[in-house]
């Protein structure tokens, strides 16, 4: 169920082709630099950058305060630091031809995913759809990936830098190593100014990439949704939200209470138990959920049945404003509809050593029996989980010029 959504969504579509990031501790605490006391440069980022290096973007937000889970660990985030991250987020440069940067795959416009079935690299498609990265600093789950190969957010960053298909300084198949794109950094006029003005010297290493990206990716965040209207002003998730209409309560009600089977895994009463998995109010993935059964295949793309027990962001802003849902669901691109009757009655999936035991009520495949009702009332609730700041605010932007 680690991919639910219900609805998981689609799990990020990186692959990592260098060992040596693989088995690297990243050190979070040696190399940061803190807003109290910036480093200042007297180099003209001006003709780079679309950025008041005078007065910086705040990163440092404090969110609402019935948000309590946090994966940060060290890495605290500072506006010097998420703002050397905007850069390498969206520079090209980071890429073995000049035509990827992070931002390619992780658009703004679409809360920082991909409306492709799956996404475009250096080196042709990759295998995976990438996911969205909103709140990805506010969970329990500290595993990155579709398949949680990465054990840390900054890890993760640099390892689609050195993936083939994807950003190409690989060091196979002709690439270029990761010293490459180093050595390839040191050239530019600016970054060498910019790491020195966060951290105090010009040196650029694979550890200081990592805290600058994961900082900028941490500060992305999106509690500006219908749902934390109402949930700021209730004691509680299970209170009646005042601002919700009649389904919308009913939605969130489904979404919160768990179902109640027969003994033979049909649903007789209670609710459709989505917050088993994906917790309000965060709605982060349970790190202890399993695989949840589903193993449809992208034709020519992913040719064998999976049974990885998969990582699925925050449930928020699955919809843009307009309520239209940010690029295909889970990794397997379907949509909300296809994804809902997946959980509503799970196919026989019994050859699966992985499925989540919360899918098989005493051992049988669950059945919910949703009702048409049931089912547009779970939507309309997911549609409040969107907000609008994240789309359009300009410290999340493309800073380059």
């Amino acid at each position: 169920m680690k991919k639910i959504l219900l609805l998981s969504i689609l799990l990020t579509t990186y692959a990592c082709s260098n060992d040596d990031i693989s088995n690297q501790e990243i050190d979070i605490n040696t190399e940061t630099t803190t807003d109290t006391n910036p480093v200042t440069s007297s180099f003209d980022f001006s003709s780079y950058f679309n950025i008041d290096f005078d007065n910086l973007s705040n990163y440092v937000t404090i969110p609402p305060a019935y948000i309590t889970k946090d994966n940060t660990n060290g890495n605290e985030i500072t506006n010097e630091g998420a703002t050397l991250g905007r850069i390498l987020f969206y520079d090209k440069n980071l890429s073995s031809n000049n035509t990827i940067s992070c931002s390619s795959c992780h658009i703004q416009s679409t809360a920082f995913s991909d409306n492709a079935l799956v996404s475009q690299g250096v080196n042709g498609t990759t295998a995976r759809h990438s996911m969205r990265l909103i709140n990805s600093r506010f969970a329990d789950e500290t595993n990155f990936f579709w398949d949680e190969r990465a054990s840390s957010l900054e890890e993760q960053t640099t390892m689609p830098i050195q993936d083939h298909a994807e950003m190409g300084f690989s060091g196979t198949n002709g690439d270029l190593n990761f010293d490459g794109l180093l050595n390839k950094l040191n050239e530019t006029d600016y970054y060498p100014e910019l790491f020195n003005w966060v951290y105090g010297e010009s040196e650029i290493t694979e550890n200081k990439i990592q805290l600058a990206l994961a900082q900028f990716i941490r500060s992305i965040q999106s509690f500006d949704s219908r749902y934390d209207t109402g949930r700021v002003s209730s004691p509680n998730d299970r209170a009646p939200f005042t601002n919700f209409s009649q389904n919308e309560n009913n939605g969130k009600q489904l979404f919160l209470d768990r179902p109640n089977f027969d003994a033979g895994g049909n649903r007789t009463s209670g609710g459709v138990g989505c917050a088993a998995c994906h917790r309000p109010p965060e709605f982060d993935i349970d790190p202890q959920s399993l695989n949840n059964g589903f193993i449809h295949r992208i034709a020519t793309v992913i040719t064998d049945t999976d049974f990885t027990v998969t990582r699925a962001p925050s449930l928020r802003d699955i919809f843009n404003p307009e309520g239209e849902l940010n690029g295909p669901l889970m990794h397997f691109a379907v949509d909300l509809d296809q994804v809902i009757d997946h959980y509503n009655d799970i196919p026989n999936t019994s050859d699966n050593p992985q499925l989540d035991r919360r899918l098989k009520p005493g051992g049988n495949l669950q059945n919910l029996q949703m009702t048409a009702q049931e089912i547009n009332d779970l939507k309309e609730f997911l549609l409040t989980l969107s907000g609008n700041d994240v789309y359009t605010n300009e410290k999340w932007a493309n800073p380059f010029l």
